[in-house]
């Protein structure tokens, strides 16, 4: 196949639709290390039945239904639209409430709302969710930290700098002791996570285009050679992931 063919191919895979957080595409494209700890396991431990519950950034709903949770004691919000719709007809029918929430800065609850925020993988404004806890609240939280990706798109990007951000779990935990909880559990964690294809990659790199922005196969193609040539010389294309967890309560003043 010639480059112009190629890069038609490869401008079909990002075309590709998407729907909620469904990756089943790249099913037997990547590899990835598992991470020593569960968040679903964990979240298990500590949620009971007569809690209410809020989950921040629910994407499609597919984590969440895994927690059989009552319904009408669920609330999730999420900022991107297409989700957004989603969840409203795939959740709210069931009696989950579904709240549209553009900036985390500002949950649309009043004080002392919930029992439990479960958050994974989604930014928040620690002030907004403590006050939207009740006194022996608990906030379980995965987040994905700055060195994530950072070694993929330095070879996407070459030269370009990535804004510095400071997100890890030294800076998360201190914000939440500062914030009045009490840490129950915290871990940290730097993942092998290798792509097996260039379907796989390009994929996903246009799933998360905070990860990876402006990016496509018209302006990185000959970046996307080299990685066909790492590929082909290594057997997959590397790249790492960067995941913190924690498990705070928030102390009654």
């Amino acid at each position: 196949m010639n480059n112009e063919d190629l890069k038609k191919y490869w401008q079909t895979i990002e075309q590709l639709p998407f729907n909620g957080w469904d990756f089943s595409y790249m099913c037997n494209r990547w590899r990835q290390d598992e991470l020593p700890w569960s968040y679903s396991r964990l979240v298990r431990e500590h949620l009971s039945k007569e809690m209410d519950l809020l989950d921040m950034g629910t994407g499609g709903g597919e984590l969440l239904l895994t927690f059989e949770h009552p319904y009408h004691q669920t609330t999730v919000t999420e900022g991107w639209r297409p989700n957004y719709r989603l969840l409203k007809e795939t959740l709210q029918p069931l009696g989950a409430k579904v709240v549209f929430v553009a900036e985390d800065d500002q949950l649309k609850f009043p004080k002392d709302s919930f029992d439990i925020v479960l958050n994974s993988h989604e930014s928040y404004d620690l002030t907004e969710v403590s006050r939207v806890l009740r006194p022996g609240g608990l906030f379980i939280t995965q987040q994905v930290g700055d060195q994530n990706g950072r070694a993929l798109s330095q070879k996407l990007f070459n030269n370009v700098q990535r804004q510095r951000i400071d997100w890890s779990l030294e800076t998360a935990k201190k914000a939440l002791l500062k914030e009045n909880f009490d840490i129950l559990f915290a871990a940290e964690s730097f993942l092998a996570q290798h792509f097996l294809d260039m379907e796989g990659l390009i994929y996903y790199i246009k799933r998360i285009p905070w990860e990876y922005p402006n990016f496509s196969v018209e302006t990185h193609f000959e970046a996307l050679l080299d990685r066909q040539k790492e590929l082909c010389e290594k057997g997959f294309i590397s790249n790492q992931q960067h995941r913190f967890i924690l498990i705070g309560k928030l102390m009654d003043l």
